[in-house]
């Protein structure tokens, strides 16, 4: 039940997301239990794009038995290699600020936190540790600067802390401008993050 809410919570995950973040024993005892999952029907294991591992993705049995929206999660391709980095900055955090699973809310949980009104931007995940709530945000390509501050200025409101985790120059150039104005922010350089998750 945690993997299959798990990959819920973030649309899809790769076996070593499930390893380290289901804690079990080691990665042959998740390897076995996503093996049983996929069999019984609760998971599906799909190769999306070349020189990706599978991904896992919940099946309608899955959903139905976590109690989750029927509806499926659409994969988007161009979203992959975010989605994938974000939860290895969920790893990351969880290690470095010793969290547990439920310390942790993902985007998605926040969209269904937030109703069914108009739908607002979201941090890619929160975490709370003593008291403080942190949003967390991975800018992997350049967007507009004028949405980029309007989500550093939302963030600066609701959080106490907010981190933006990026690998593109560019990016972190403007977000660097952004902290003379927003004392709440602090950028992280990606590369850290994925050499973390692979050791």
């Amino acid at each position: 039940m945690e993997i299959l809410r798990l990959v819920y919570r973030f649309k899809f995950c790769l076996g070593r997301h499930v390893g380290l973040l289901v804690e079990f024993t080691g990665f042959r005892a998740s390897d076995r239990r996503l093996k049983a999952l996929v069999e019984a029907g609760y998971l599906s294991r799909k190769k999306y794009l070349y020189g990706i591992p599978y991904l896992y993705t919940l099946t309608h049995k899955g959903r139905i038995l976590i109690g989750a929206n029927k509806r499926e999660n659409k994969i988007r391709l161009e979203q992959i290699s975010h989605d994938i980095a974000v939860l290895g900055a969920v790893i990351f955090f969880k290690e470095k600020y010793r969290l547990a699973l439920a310390d942790i809310e993902s985007e998605k949980d926040l969209h269904i936190k937030n109703g069914f009104g108009m739908r607002r931007h979201q941090p890619d995940f929160v975490f709370s540790s003593e008291g403080k709530k942190y949003a967390v945000e991975l800018e992997l390509t350049a967007k507009a600067k004028s949405t980029l501050e309007k989500n550093v200025r939302e963030n600066y409101l609701n959080y106490d802390h907010q981190i933006w985790i990026t690998g593109d120059n560019k990016v972190f150039a403007l977000l660097q401008n952004l902290t003379n104005e927003y004392a709440n922010m602090t950028i992280e350089k990606l590369e850290g993050m994925i050499c973390h998750e692979q050791t």
